[in-house]
């Protein structure tokens, strides 16, 4: 019965590191857990935030109002899939850690132990009867199993520790089951979401192709400026001062029927302007939040080779996505030079979003969104997504605006 145990904790020590997942994508414990934190809280963030749009869907009562928020709460249940995917292989990352760290004590504490197992197994296979034939045998044989009697408490005592690792390998083992299960189950929401998405779009799409025209209109003038500006702060100027011509014109009044007689004709006159005021600029768009999840590589401020950054820039997942961060009009939407394909939103009140780096846009120009609704997707490999937001076309910090 002794032996039986011995055999079956070495068996249980040499497949203890049987079944072992891969390193994770993490290699420092600490930043490990740090980006487990950051992921459950965006998986939290993400989760409100589809609820409060579902809400909003339920009771808008335009139709176009409706699909846009309905689109925009499966993007943040995309962002939610997401964030729980990263969640689920930080903690794998860190039962992997731990049970390679597990694996190392073993393999020192299992060494003595595998020794005395050989040198057992070894004199249980000597016959009893060959025993009782050779001279002094018995004696011996007598002497060995009451040595062995007083030794195996001790042995036991000696192993308690041994064996406390190993229930710790057996439950980290059954942890990281249940944590591939959890993987697959994120992986399988995160594909459902982001065809129910595709289902949405593709209904916008067909929605909006009676004013297909405008669009294009509008789309060509805006790649128009883009050829002519010399870098991204003269296109966002451009534009915004396309915006308030247009603006204007669409303020202005009826035409004016020629009076009868002209001396009863009058000037038009514009709105008086207050002493020192240029444009005004209403309050900061509300709410106001990053457009995808990841890890900031670059603040606002931060030194770059073109200079100062206007912006944030964020490492998020391949393929992650990306999202509007207020409620705005898209003004500019399609490839720029040095920068992948970019996204201008102009928001009420003179503020502006710029959104950089996007592999794939699904919005268009002249298309009204709401905060939160899906602008893309970011590219393969290592990719990083920018965020500026202007004011009056001031660069401010966006972090400071988050809701």
């Amino acid at each position: 019965m002794k032996r039986a145990l011995l055999l079956f904790t070495v068996l249980v020590l040499g497949g203890s590191g049987a079944g072992a997942w891969q390193a994770g994508p993490f290699q420092d414990p600490d930043k490990t857990r740090e980006a487990l934190r950051e992921a459950l809280a965006e998986q939290r963030t993400a989760e409100a935030r589809s609820s409060r749009l579902q809400a909003e869907a339920a009771q808008a009562a335009n139709a176009a109002d409706k699909t846009a928020r309905e689109a925009a709460a499966v993007a943040a249940g995309i962002q939610q899939a997401e964030a729980g995917r990263a969640a689920a292989l930080a903690r794998i990352s860190i039962v992997d850690g731990e049970r390679a760290t597990l694996r190392a004590q073993l393999g020192v504490e299992q060494e003595p132990l595998v020794r005395l197992t050989a040198a057992l197994q070894q004199f249980s296979r000597r016959p009893l009867a060959l025993s009782v034939l050779q001279p002094g045998s018995v004696k011996e044989m007598v002497y060995t199993r009451a040595l062995l009697a007083s030794a195996v408490p001790i042995v036991r005592a000696r192993t308690a520790g041994l064996r406390s690792l190993l229930a710790r390998s057996r439950q980290l083992r059954a942890e990281a089951t249940q944590l591939a299960a959890s993987l697959r189950d994120q992986t399988n929401n995160l594909t459902r979401r982001q065809q129910e998405l595709a289902g949405i779009e593709a209904r916008q799409q067909l929605a909006s192709r009676e004013a297909g025209g405008n669009a294009a209109r509008e789309s060509e003038h805006a790649l128009a400026l883009a050829e002519q500006a010399r870098d991204l702060d003269s296109l966002v100027g451009a534009l915004d001062r396309a915006d308030q011509v247009g603006r204007r014109l669409a303020a202005l009044s009826g035409p004016v029927l020629r009076p009868a007689r002209p001396e009863d004709a009058e000037l038009a006159t514009a709105p008086p302007v207050a002493p020192g005021q240029t444009s005004a600029v209403g309050p900061s768009p509300a709410p106001y939040l990053l457009p995808v999840a990841g890890r900031t590589v670059a603040g606002f401020g931060a030194a770059e080779e073109t200079g100062n950054s206007h912006g944030v820039t964020l490492a998020p997942q391949p393929g992650a996505e990306v999202v509007s961060p207020a409620a705005g009009r898209v003004v500019f939407a399609g490839p720029y030079r040095g920068y992948g394909r970019i996204v201008i939103i102009d928001h009420e009140g003179g503020w502006t979003s710029l959104i950089t780096g996007l592999a794939r846009l699904d919005i268009r120009v002249g298309d009204n969104l709401v905060g939160g609704s899906p602008l893309g997707v970011a590219g393969q490999g290592q990719p990083t997504i920018s965020l500026e937001l202007r004011r009056a076309g001031e660069p401010v910090n966006p972090l400071q605006y988050l809701r």
